[in-house]
């Protein structure tokens, strides 16, 4: 999930460096297109990749750390619960 979250936060940068220079690149079907629009966008796609890294750390461990934990194993046979 914290890859996700880092992934849209370079979306909502990249939209705001392009819209702001070039604002007919991205919103090509307008006439007159405004920067406010960019900006709204970026802000909200900004905060949405925060709150989605926020609930990745709340999560506890990365992915990386689960995947590479040692399984435990099994110390009891069945046929020792059976008397």
């Amino acid at each position: 999930m914290i890859i996700w979250a880092f992934n849209l936060l370079i979306l909502a940068v990249g939209i705001l460096v392009v819209g702001l220079i070039k604002p007919n690149w991205l919103l090509f079907w307008m006439e007159k297109p405004s920067r406010y629009i960019i900006v709204g966008v970026s802000v909200i796609l900004f905060m949405s990749g925060m709150v989605l890294y926020g609930e990745g750390n709340r999560q506890g461990s990365p992915l990386s750390e689960v995947a590479q934990q040692d399984k435990p194993t099994v110390t009891e046979v069945p046929s020792d619960l059976v008397k």
